[in-house]
């Protein structure tokens, strides 16, 4: 009878543990490989910021290195001089683009930094900025913080001064 409770207590405990790790990863999005200070993330040095304006020519899904989350890219044609560029935006299930409504066709203006990566020179974004009122920060612009990689706090002062830059 003693093995039989210790059987089912280990099953119980184990079946909340289950439950506990779904539950968590529910509220957390998937950023792996995007975190600050990681691999990818060292590609991204705030002192070489960047700007361009242009005009999004696709919204393409990007998996910037092995081992990583799925990420949102656009594809931007540089006003400029014609160029087609790639634009890493961040984390899939953190990056959203409905929020400003950015589409295939849109004009923007794009902030990041520029890097190569696997052999291939992307920009990674700081901020897209679609019209004077509408743009997606998903970085912190004097550090290169992600936004995903923020404690809740921060995060909520970072949204507040970016809705009021």
């Amino acid at each position: 009878m003693n093995r039989f409770f210790r059987i089912l207590s280990l099953t119980a405990c184990f079946a909340l543990c289950l439950t506990a790790m779904a539950f968590a990863a529910q509220g957390k999005p998937d950023v792996t490989g995007w975190e600050k200070g990681g691999a990818y993330d060292k590609f991204y040095d705030p002192k070489e910021a960047d700007a361009f304006k242009g005009r999004v020519e696709d919204i393409i899904d990007i998996t910037p290195m092995p081992g990583m989350a799925k990420g949102v890219g656009i594809v931007v044609r540089d006003k400029k001089d014609n160029k087609v560029e790639t634009v890493h935006l961040g984390p899939k299930e953190f990056v959203d683009l409905a929020s400003i409504g950015l589409k295939k066709g849109d004009s923007v203006k794009v902030t990041g930094v520029w890097a190569t990566i696997g052999g291939k020179e992307v920009v990674i974004a700081s901020k897209i900025k679609k019209d004077e009122t509408m743009s997606l920060k998903v970085r912190r612009s004097r550090d290169g913080m992600p936004w995903w990689s923020m404690p809740e706090d921060e995060l909520a002062k970072e949204k507040k001064a970016a809705v009021d830059d």
